[in-house]
């Protein structure tokens, strides 16, 4: 109706200017992917018993560390014994140095470049150890002092053999499942690739095994890489961070966000979703041309200076949207890329947006109309403009994603925003319906993540009660801005735009009953039936014990999974007082009638 009458989870450290730190995206109710889901950066390692003691080096002293220059020029070559050595002497030496914050970032990503190709060296030449078909393979004397011995350790050489023989029982498994997906694809990136070059048998796969002693000091490459990263983040106010706490929440307060940044929500909530997300790390986006872009479309939602369709309109659907992928468990039936595309296609959806409705611009000729072609006017516009942004290179977001997936994305973030004119609407809700009713629906992720944005847009009807009437006094004066134009352009007035015959209680409870419940009713349907199965999954696993012993319970089997749906209780009471506010504008409408000169009735305040 809007579109058509209108044209996760840390929070970051108190403090005015606290920088934020990369967070794990957020963990929703339901199962996640595979399971339980790890934390971020975490690594489970399951050692295997062993009765033999190992000595333990001792860590480099301050002196040492004082004296190491960090000059990359004359360094051994990577599959030299003493590279490895350097190597983690220079981890430690620029760990300590950016707690102190006195690292200049050339310098740490020569070294930490220089630490990478060491790893990549040992482990290349690891693999090509020739062992006995029928002896498992062990690392010779040479590769573990390269990884395990550092030069401040060498009194320990005399214990080399005996604790070599128990490194694989001290490595043991490496649960794919417990490492972090982007450490999992740095190091999937770094080292499988060279598998090509150790003429391994063609069915035999790389395993995680076989770079176990590669993931401990890519933990912690990785580690020092997330600290340079966030070094660089946007800091948030103090205001800002005290708000953000409450993100998780339905009826989350945009305009109280929009006070404590001065104006900026977009920005700082944007931000605050991309970095809960992990989007910033797993597509290398740069803090930096992240907040160059998200200033430049908070820049054009305030273009046209609109009332309603504005950048607290866009935080609040990118908001509502957040709520959609985290507390349904949605976000576990997604994958990264779509879920990238789907946080920014709410940012974008209404970019640009100039206050008025595609008929009006349709009525009026406009020239956006004419580029257009009458159809989906704003829609078209929100997408092109967007995108012309992120041709810009200090705004381009997605400069680090390969061409197959810009292509993704691109067609993503399209069907989505098309998806919210509401000329689309009932087609949408039919066609979605429709499928539903199948015996084995098969949901089409691009038309599940646009029927989600398309709710979103219109779900301020299902907020809380303040949060609800704010919007709609605020569509109205945008309403009403659009019908002065209408009239000074000798146009009909467009429904809701007459501002001396507008029922504003009548309008909303229709809106509710015809578009807003029964979108949230066939969006929640559809939740449930594509998210059904990650649960069914959860419950069979963690009933496999019960089964072992007999103990059959098939009603477990037939539980349907049931999301919480908090605007459901929103929408029933907002109705109930609108209805209130109907009966009292009728009572005023009459008393009105019945006196002789009786002045047109003005829309309600409350």
């Amino acid at each position: 109706m809007h579109r058509q009458m209108s044209a996760p989870v840390a929070s970051p450290p108190g403090g005015a200017g606290a920088t934020r730190e990369e967070s794990p995206r957020p963990q929703p109710p339901p199962a996640p992917r595979n399971g339980t889901a790890p934390k971020q950066g975490a690594l489970t390692i399951v050692r295997r018993s062993s009765s033999k003691s190992k000595p333990e080096s001792s860590p480099p002293t301050d002196e040492q560390l004082d004296q190491l220059d960090l000059d990359t020029e004359h360094l051994p070559a990577v599959d030299t014994p003493d590279a490895c050595d350097k190597a983690a002497l220079r981890l430690r030496y620029l760990l300590r140095q950016i707690n102190r914050g006195e690292i200049p970032v050339e310098t740490l990503q020569k070294n930490i470049q220089y630490a990478a190709k060491v790893l990549e060296a040992v482990y290349i030449d690891e693999t090509k150890v020739k062992q006995p078909l029928d002896q498992p393979r062990q690392p010779t004397t040479l590769q573990m002092r390269r990884l395990r011995t550092p030069c401040w350790a060498s009194s320990v050489e005399k214990h080399e053999a005996k604790r070599l023989a128990d490194e694989d029982d001290e490595l043991s498994e490496v649960q794919p499942d417990a490492v972090p997906p982007e450490v999992r694809e740095w190091l999937a990136s770094t080292f499988t690739r060279q598998l090509a070059t150790a003429k391994r048998k063609s069915d035999e796969k790389p395993k995680f095994r076989s770079v176990a002693h590669a993931i401990r000091a890519g933990i912690f490459v990785d580690r020092i890489y997330r600290r340079v990263t966030s070094t660089a983040l946007m800091q948030f106010p103090q205001d800002v961070v005290r708000v953000l706490k409450t993100l998780d929440e339905w009826s989350f307060d945009v305009f109280a966000l929009h006070d404590a940044s001065a104006g900026y929500p977009v920005k700082y909530l944007g931000y605050e979703l991309l970095n809960r997300y992990g989007m910033i790390h797993k597509f290398k986006v740069q803090p930096p041309t992240l907040e160059n872009f998200l200033s430049r479309i908070e820049e054009g939602y305030c273009k046209f200076h609109n009332p309603y369709h504005n950048n607290l309109h866009a935080a609040d659907v990118a908001q509502t949207v957040h709520y959609m992928l985290c507390q349904t468990g949605l976000m576990n039936w997604l994958s990264d890329l779509e879920i990238f595309a789907t946080l920014v296609a709410a940012i974008v959806h209404d970019f640009e947006h100039t206050g008025t409705t595609n008929n009006f611009h349709v009525m009026s000729g406009s020239d956006t109309a004419l580029l257009y072609n009458d159809r989906a006017v704003l829609e078209n516009h929100h997408i092109s403009a967007a995108f012309r942004l992120l041709k810009e290179e200090e705004n381009n977001i997605l400069l680090n994603l390969s061409r197959d997936e810009f292509r993704e994305f691109r067609t993503l973030v399209i069907d989505m925003v098309l998806a919210t004119d509401m000329s689309f609407h009932f087609q949408q809700l039919k066609n979605m319906r429709s499928l539903l009713t199948l015996a084995e629906p098969t949901v089409d992720k691009s038309k599940a993540v646009s029927l989600v944005l398309h709710c979103c847009d219109i779900s301020h009807p299902a907020k809380r009660w303040d949060l609800h009437h704010r919007w709609t006094m605020s569509l109205l004066d945008e309403f009403f801005l659009q019908g002065d134009k209408e009239r000074e352009l000798g146009l009909p007035f467009s429904p809701l735009c007459d501002r001396n015959n507008t029922l504003v209680a009548e309008s909303q409870i229709g809106f509710i009953d015809f578009i807003v419940e029964p979108s949230l009713g066939v969006c929640a349907d559809m939740l449930e039936c594509i998210l059904g199965p990650l649960h069914s999954n959860t419950k069979n696993t963690t009933s496999t014990s019960q089964g072992a012993h007999g103990q059959d319970n098939p009603s477990a089997e037939l539980t349907k999974l049931k999301i919480k749906k908090p605007w459901v209780t929103c929408l029933m009471d907002n109705k109930k007082i609108w209805k209130e506010q109907a009966a009292k504008d009728a009572e005023d409408r009459a008393k009105l009638e019945e006196e002789p000169n009786g002045a047109p009735p003005q829309p309600a305040a409350e």
